[in-house]
């Protein structure tokens, strides 16, 4: 087999094509995520602490820059997507087990236990 082919199917395996699909919205929505902390919930901490502003803060050690104020953005930012994958995955757990726990409908009796009731019937007149 050419590793070109094996490359096909393994690239075409279902859990590749869903990693690749869960990777481009993770991405997309670190992005929202992002903006959600850095545009609406830092400038509101920022605030209720008197007016800091955490994107600015930064000390200087020699000639490095340390902003430890984006670090405070990032740790935040990866609360609320942690959290919000937390709920997404309890959410569809509970699904399933909604879903596992609903009865099945009975099934239709066979020709041969349709017959065997007939004769248990007759038995029992």
């Amino acid at each position: 087999m050419s590793v070109v082919k094996e490359f096909k199917e393994f690239a075409m395996k279902g859990n590749v094509v869903d990693l690749a699909v869960g990777v481009v919205i993770g991405g997309a929505f670190g992005g929202i995520v992002g903006s959600l902390v850095g545009d609406i919930i830092m400038p509101v901490i920022g605030v209720l602490t008197g007016g800091v502003d955490f994107s600015g803060l930064a000390v200087k050690v020699g000639e490095a820059n340390i902003a430890y104020g984006k670090f405070i953005q990032a740790v935040f930012s990866f609360i609320i997507i942690a959290f919000t994958l937390f709920m997404i995955i309890k959410a569809m757990n509970s699904a399933k087990k909604e879903e596992a726990a609903a009865p099945a409908p009975p099934a239709e009796p066979s020709a041969q236990e349709k017959l065997l009731m007939e004769i248990r019937d007759a038995l029992k007149k």
